[in-house]
């Protein structure tokens, strides 16, 4: 597909999460003066600070952005879209779509993982498309399809289509997609992000190599999760 674009991510914070830190950081400020300047016991003071210094910091690691570049060849390489645990290994009928068996790998995102989404594959989008649903919990099998999800249709430079499918979680109430039907797409571009919690489907060719284990680690744009043919 020729010479593959590199962007340079020089946000460490991604900017989904820019107005959420901002404003509670400027909340706890004003909380911790208060409790400070009008309350003699100091201990409450200092029980609020650890206790929100701690969840703040947890807020921060969320939506942190590394810098990520994935290091080798990417001809029929399929990478992490995102950082957390593989749940999910097995053949499904997929029936929106491809109307056939399809070989899917879902990772599981934590509170305490990034929640930015990368492209698993080099390509073009071929389609995006959202869709309302329910807030189960991401790692139950029925979340896949009954969740609130965005589906992103990708075509490789070989012809081979695959889906990648955002999905949002009992917590996570917000899906962001940056693709674009009839964009072009690299490994290494962010496709999108998920606010609190969730999960991320990669349903693959029948006969594709996979490259990861149940309760396996991720890191979005650097694993390698699966071998097309």
């Amino acid at each position: 597909m020729g010479k593959r674009i590199r962007k340079l991510k020089n946000v460490r914070i991604h900017r989904e999460g820019t107005d959420s830190l901002v404003y509670g950081l400027v909340a706890i400020v004003a909380i911790a003066i208060i409790l400070w300047v009008y309350v003699d016991n100091k201990w409450p003071f200092w029980c609020f600070i650890v206790v929100f210094g701690v969840i703040y910091s947890v807020v921060v690691n969320f939506f942190r952005c590394p810098k990520r570049y994935f290091d080798g060849d990417t001809e029929r390489i399929v990478v992490a879209p995102a950082d957390g645990k593989v749940v999910v290994i097995e053949e499904v009928f997929e029936d929106d779509y491809f109307h056939e068996k399809r070989l899917m790998i879902s990772i599981f995102m934590s509170l305490f993982n990034v929640h930015a989404n990368w492209f698993p594959v080099d390509g073009k989008v071929k389609e995006v498309y959202h869709q309302d649903g329910n807030f189960h919990k991401a790692w139950l099998p029925k979340a896949s399809e009954e969740n609130e999800h965005a589906d992103i249709l990708l075509e490789t430079p070989e012809g081979e289509e695959i889906l990648c499918r955002q999905i949002a979680g009992a917590l996570a109430r917000r899906i962001v997609t940056y693709a674009r039907a009839e964009e072009d797409c690299y490994i290494d571009e962010h496709l999108g992000f998920i606010k609190f919690g969730s999960r991320v489907d990669v349903y693959l060719p029948i006969g594709t190599e996979v490259c990861v284990r149940m309760g396996q680690s991720t890191t979005g744009d650097k694993t390698v999760i699966a071998r097309l043919k």
